[in-house]
């Protein structure tokens, strides 16, 4: 994912004493923070909640949570979409009003935002192409392929979102939320209290993720500063959840269980909408200790690292996992937690022992290919980063 509010940067990361040093005093850290958390949380909770069963047939996905319902609430932790849409529409509109201060037309900010979100889908668009080669060359059957390049293109629908949304950005950015709520929850009531049929719920494809972003919007232009807001988003969301699971019949799980007849993802529904508004209430609590807890030097280059590399991070996670389960074929015999169901506790326990496998895979993956992320240099020595001095409270930074 894009982390839109970081500075131009060269090819490669800089030092870190010299990236903590460089950030301008004004930044707000949490703001990265709470970005950082939101990738975090769709990587870790993916890892956990994809298995790749090798039984003797074809490789195939399954979920613990169509064994181990009761673990339904663990997805409530790691479904942090709404975190990243909140965050998004207030960089949204604060960068687009940056640009437009600065002569940007529309169209060369939009362009710039669009090259940083998608140029390093190129890379693992073409790193698949020849690894699906390979396997079909090698005998791997189609379904096996098909189940690993699932996993490789579903998170990109979150990537078209996200640019359709930015893309509309100087639109939203009046709209109230309760806008897009509104259009969701008539949506809901034609499929599910009508009994009307599914089509219309891929509207709220668009009006679901539109809600945290007008949140977003509506924060940047200083519309959330109550402190009351934060207590009522958290508060109402939750209670509203609450209620649609316990008697409405939506599912407890915020992530798609295979098998499952409603998926509260595939489209948003009503309760992924209310758990959203909860998670952005949350956020909003913790930006003040966030600001605290990132002035510490560990805790803001671990921030730092993290939003230098989202779009890394998250188009690559899915393929460390999937690395790392092929090499474990080669123990000879299917390796708990790596290829058996996730039919009980104990596979829980075991993949939560993977975890740090599937980190330095990614670790391996970021090494190679993060520079797709950076862009490149424009020549030997041309790119570095120094402070430009402007008058005003902060330094920005620019690449010359």
């Amino acid at each position: 994912m894009a982390s839109p509010t970081q500075a131009p940067r060269p090819c490669g990361s800089p030092p870190w004493p010299a990236l903590r040093g460089a950030t301008p005093p004004a930044r707000d850290r949490a703001v990265d923070g709470l970005r950082a958390f939101a990738v975090l949380g769709v990587v870790v909770g993916h890892w956990l909640v994809t298995a790749l069963v090798a039984d003797g047939g074809p490789v195939h996905a399954a979920s613990p949570l169509t064994f181990l319902p009761g673990l339904a609430p663990a997805s409530w932790l790691f479904q942090t979409l709404a975190v990243f849409f909140l965050v998004g529409g207030q960089v949204g509109v604060m960068s687009h009003a940056s640009a437009r201060a600065r002569g940007m037309t529309y169209g060369q900010w939009l362009r710039g935002r669009l090259v940083r979100l998608f140029r390093p889908v190129a890379a693992v668009l073409a790193v698949w192409a020849v690894v699906t080669g390979v396997l079909l060359a090698s005998g791997t059957g189609t379904a096996t392929v098909l189940t690993l390049l699932k996993l490789v293109w579903s998170p990109l629908w979150f990537l078209l979102v996200f640019a359709a949304l930015t893309a509309a950005t100087p639109l939203v950015a009046k709209v109230s939320p309760w806008w897009p709520f509104a259009v969701v929850l008539c949506v809901d009531a034609i499929r599910f209290a009508l009994d009307g049929p599914a089509w219309p719920g891929w509207i709220n494809v668009a009006a679901g993720w539109l809600v945290p972003y007008c949140l977003g919007a509506a924060w940047a232009r200083g519309r959330l500063r109550s402190r009351a807001t934060g207590p009522a988003l958290l508060a109402g969301g939750v209670l509203a959840t609450t209620l649609l699971v316990t008697f409405a019949g939506y599912p407890a799980a915020m992530v798609g269980v295979p098998g499952a007849q409603v998926s509260n993802l595939s489209p948003p529904t009503l309760a992924a909408v209310t758990f959203g508004l909860a998670q952005c209430g949350a956020a909003l609590l913790l930006l003040g200790p966030l600001r605290r807890v990132l002035q510490r030097p560990a805790a803001w280059t671990a921030v730092a690292l993290v939003n230098l590399s989202a779009m890394t991070i998250f188009l690559w996670h899915q393929t460390s996992m999937m690395a790392i389960t092929g090499a474990g074929l080669l123990a000879g015999a299917p390796l708990p937690g790596l290829h058996t169901v996730p039919d009980g506790p104990g596979w829980v326990l075991a993949r939560l022992a993977w975890l740090p496998v599937f980190g330095a895979a990614l670790l391996g993956c970021w090494a190679l290919f993060r520079r797709f992320e950076h862009g490149r240099p424009r020549g030997r020595g041309s790119t570095r980063v120094v402070r430009e001095h402007r008058p005003g409270p902060a330094a920005t930074l620019r690449r010359s």
